[in-house]
C-alpha cells in the first residue's frame, strides 16, 4: 500500500465517521474528486460542480462524483496528479505547473504575453492536447478538460508600474514559467500553491503574488495588499489547468457511461471552464474597487515595455524544449494560429 493510498484511506475513514460520504449509494459507479481550493471558489463551485452535476444527470445517476475541496482527503496540491495515477483518488482538477517539468508542452500557453482570450486559449489547449500530448505527456491519465484562466496580474504591497519596480520584491509565482518571468523582470520568485498565499502575504513572507482577479476573492487578497497591476492587450501570463481521471477507472466503465463522460467533457467543457474563470474576474475586481484599493491599469505602450523585458523568457524556453526533443517554435506557432482562428 503506497503512502498516498494510506493517506487517503485514513482521511476517507474520518469522512465516513463525519457522515461526509454515504454508507450506501444508489450509483453503480462512485468516484472521489479532490481539489485544493475551498468549495466556494470559482472552479469548485461554478465549474466542477456544474460539470459533475451534468455527468450524474446524464448518466441517469448511475455515476456519482463525490467532491472534496480544500484537500479534505489529505495530501498537498502538488500531489494531486500522483494521487490520481496511484488510484488513491479517482479524479482531480489541478494546476499543471504544480508538477513542473512533467507536462512541458502545456507551458506554451504560460509564456508571457501570448494569450489574449481565455476561451480561445482553452480551445487551443484542448486541440493541441489531443494532437500532441494525449498519448505522450498525459498517456497515463484520462484527460477530461484543459483550460486557462483570465489575465494574470500582480498584487503587491507597494505600487508596481514598471518592471524595475519589482526589483528586490519577493513575488509568488504559480508555475515554472511564471517564476521564470518574474526572475527575468527582476523580482525574486517564490513558488507556492495558491492556498498558501494569504498566510504568506499576512506574515510578510512575500511582497506580492501573481494571480488573476477571479481567485482574489476566495483568498481575500484585496484585504492583504492594496496595489494591483493589470495590463492592456495580451495577458502578462496565464496558468494551465487540467481535469483528469484515473485511466483504469475510466476504462472499466461500460461504453455508454464512457460516452456520458466524453460528451460532457472535451472541447466545449474546456471553453466553458476557461470562460467561466475569466468572467469571474469582473466581480472580484469590483471588490478591490469598493475597498478603495490602488488599481494600476497599464496602457498599451506601458504594457509593451513589459513585453519587451519579458522576451528573453521565450529564448530560454525554446532552448529547454529543444533539449527535450520538442519543437517549441512549432507549438508557439500552432497555439497562436488556433487562438487567432477561434470564434
Amino acid at each position: 500500500m503506497t503512502m498516498y493510498r494510506s493517506l487517503i484511506n485514513l482521511a476517507g475513514g474520518a469522512a465516513l465517521a463525519l457522515g461526509l460520504v454515504s454508507a450506501a449509494s444508489a450509483a453503480d459507479y462512485e468516484y472521489n474528486l479532490q481539489s485544493f481550493l475551498p468549495a466556494q471558489a470559482t472552479i469548485p463551485a461554478d465549474i466542477i460542480d456544474v460539470w459533475a452535476d451534468k455527468v450524474e444527470a446524464a448518466s441517469g445517476n448511475r455515476i456519482k462524483i463525490n467532491r472534496f475541496p480544500s484537500m479534505q482527503l489529505g495530501g498537498k496540491p502538488p500531489q494531486l496528479i500522483d494521487q490520481v495515477l496511484d488510484g488513491a483518488i479517482d479524479m482531480t482538477w489541478n494546476v499543471v505547473g504544480y508538477t513542473p517539468g512533467r507536462f512541458p508542452s502545456t507551458e506554451v500557453f504560460e509564456l508571457p504575453f501570448i494569450v489574449n482570450d481565455a476561451r480561445a486559449a482553452s480551445a487551443a489547449f484542448w486541440t493541441m492536447m489531443k494532437e500532441h500530448m494525449e498519448n505522450t505527456e498525459f498517456k497515463s491519465v484520462k484527460v477530461l478538460g484543459t483550460w486557462v484562466h483570465g489575465p494574470g496580474m500582480i498584487h503587491t504591497s507597494k505600487p508596481v508600474v514598471t518592471p524595475s519596480d519589482l526589483g528586490g520584491m519577493k513575488i509568488r509565482g504559480g508555475s515554472r514559467q511564471v517564476n521564470a518571468l518574474l526572475n527575468q523582470l527582476g523580482a525574486t520568485p517564490v513558488g507556492m500553491p495558491v492556498p498558501a498565499v494569504p498566510e504568506a502575504l499576512s506574515k510578510g513572507v512575500i511582497d506580492g503574488t501573481t494571480i488573476p482577479w477571479e481567485v482574489t476573492r476566495a483568498l481575500k487578497v484585496p484585504e492583504l495588499v492594496q496595489n494591483h497591476t493589470e495590463f492592456t492587450g495580451p495577458m502578462l501570463y496565464t496558468i494551465t489547468f487540467v481535469l483528469v481521471m484515473n485511466k483504469d477507472k475510466f476504462n472499466d466503465l461500460p461504453a455508454d457511461l464512457q460516452k456520458v463522460l466524453d460528451d460532457n467533457s472535451g472541447l466545449n467543457f474546456s471553453v466553458f471552464a476557461g470562460g467561466t474563470q475569466s468572467d469571474a474576474d469582473g466581480p472580484s475586481r469590483q471588490l478591490a474597487v469598493d475597498r478603495g484599493n490602488n488599481i494600476i491599469t497599464l496602457d498599451a505602450a506601458q504594457s509593451a515595455v513589459w513585453a519587451k523585458a519579458a522576451a528573453p523568457v521565450y529564448d530560454t524556453w525554446l532552448a529547454e524544449m529543444k533539449d527535450r526533443g520538442i519543437d517549441g517554435q512549432a507549438l508557439i506557432d500552432q497555439a497562436k494560429a488556433l487562438m487567432a482562428a477561434y470564434k
